[in-house]
């Protein structure tokens, strides 16, 4: 039974609340294309890719580490305040305690340098914003930028400076710019393409592996800037095609009822309806108004995910 609030205090809507456009958008059903275009991004950053695999099973289970952060960005986004300040505060207890080495030199460095933590989050949120915008989930550029400063409040939950983070989409690229020199591809990014591309599951799943992941791993590599292709060695379809088969996801993924999809975990959503009522769900529009928050029709909207292109989607 979920708890009820003091009759003298409002409900506490966490650390984002009903106004925002992370609410809104982090309930988005293509947020799990996204997780994995996040996978295929943070893995092109060697220093990084290396503490997570010196720190962790990921080639046995990703699923997990997927599920995990699932859970996380659920919990930061739609639990109450102190549950979503726990839960933060025990990733960076484990983080701090967490540690890899470069084969090549020997140094010995922290999962939490903050270097690393800032490329997991800008890769984390960009692959967030451009995947659920450009599947057809329309935010002004102005909405964008608002969602990129919300989350900064995230970056400070892993343990950053909020004022050394983007705050804005045009700062996203430009940081992304800036990185492209720290990255490449070697074998440990290869692990992490070839077990995307084909992760192994029991022979009874092959099938649904065939049909149903095949896709989801083309549209989040797809959906990669160019640059990223270039540095994984594999072409992708022209944008053009990408954005069409991102609509057409996200219209069938958001046609599957919200009293369905909400019961996947980690139903923090369920959680947040409960906790504040019916006008909590989460929802396109903004509150009170019967407007879809929409770029002005048929305008080039600018992809926040490094490269600097534009594409154009109908409306």
């Amino acid at each position: 039974m979920a708890e009820q609030p003091h009759p003298d205090r409002a409900p506490d809507a966490g650390l984002f609340g009903l106004d925002t456009v992370t609410w809104r958008l982090h309930a988005d059903p293509m947020m799990w294309v996204a997780g994995v275009r996040a996978l295929y991004f943070q893995a092109l950053h060697p220093r990084t890719l290396r503490a997570v695999m010196q720190n962790s099973d990921f080639r046995e289970d990703a699923w997990g580490r997927l599920i995990r952060t699932a859970r996380f960005v659920a919990a930061t986004t739609y639990a109450p305040t102190e549950d979503a300040e726990q839960a933060a505060a025990r990733v960076r207890r484990i983080h701090r305690a967490l540690g890899a080495t470069d084969p090549d030199t020997g140094e010995r460095y922290g999962v939490d340098e903050p270097g690393l933590l800032l490329w997991v989050h800008c890769a984390e949120i960009s692959s967030y914003l451009h995947t659920v915008r450009r599947s057809g989930f329309r935010l002004t550029d102005a909405l964008a930028d608002r969602y990129v400063t919300e989350q900064r409040t995230s970056a400070r939950l892993v343990g950053l400076d909020p004022a050394q983070v983007p705050a804005t989409v045009g700062e996203l690229d430009a940081y992304f710019r800036g990185m492209k020199a720290e990255l490449a591809v070697g074998p440990e990014a290869r692990e992490v393409d070839d077990f995307l591309r084909r992760p192994p599951v029991p022979p009874a799943l092959r099938p649904a592996r065939a049909v149903l992941w095949r896709r989801v791993a083309s549209l989040a590599y797809g959906s990669l800037p160019p640059w990223a292709h270039a540095l994984y060695g594999a072409p992708a379809p022209p944008p053009a095609v990408v954005t069409r088969r991102l609509r057409s996801t996200g219209r069938l993924l958001r046609a599957v009822p919200t009293t369905v999809r909400w019961q996947f975990p980690p139903q923090h959503i369920l959680g947040a309806v409960a906790r504040l009522g019916p006008g909590a769900r989460p929802s396109p529009y903004p509150r009170g108004t019967g407007t879809a928050i929409l770029d002005t029709s048929g305008t080039a909207r600018r992809s926040d995910g490094g490269d600097g292109t534009r594409w154009r989607t109908p409306g």
